[in-house]
């Protein structure tokens, strides 16, 4: 077990070094996605429910991402109290950079595991997800 966790340390520390190379955290990168993937500006809330963090962290993170160019604040179309995040040009820009970096960091770590072992390795890695 303990292994696995320096394993996993090592990973982790591999996916930090990559998307920094690019300009982003871990935290900027999964917020980014989360807006990515749901194509229009999300409230505050609903990135902090989807982030499973408290309002004020998605508050400070988003401050950070449009002081960096990546996100902006609009207005919320039915509620003219509330704001909106939203991706810009460059946040998606920088989100693909990202995703390039990630992916690059699995290829390394997939060309360390055999042919013959690599099927069985990436399943054993995806039962941990789906759980």
């Amino acid at each position: 077990m303990l292994g696995l966790l320096e394993v996993a340390r090592v990973v982790q520390e591999q996916v930090e070094a990559a998307l920094d190379s690019v300009g982003l955290s871990g935290p900027k990168y999964m917020t980014l996605e989360q807006l990515v993937r749901a194509g229009e500006p999300m409230s505050l809330s609903s990135l902090a429910d989807c982030r499973k963090c408290v309002r004020s962290n998605i508050t400070q993170l988003v401050d950070r991402l449009e002081a960096d160019g990546l996100v902006e604040r609009v207005s919320d179309p039915v509620d003219r109290r509330a704001v909106r995040a939203a991706v810009t040009p460059l946040g998606e820009e920088r989100f693909a950079a990202g995703t390039d970096a990630i992916r690059a960091v699995q290829a390394e770590l997939a060309s360390r595991v055999s042919a013959e072992d690599r099927e069985n390795f990436l399943r054993v890695l995806s039962s941990f997800q789906n759980r």
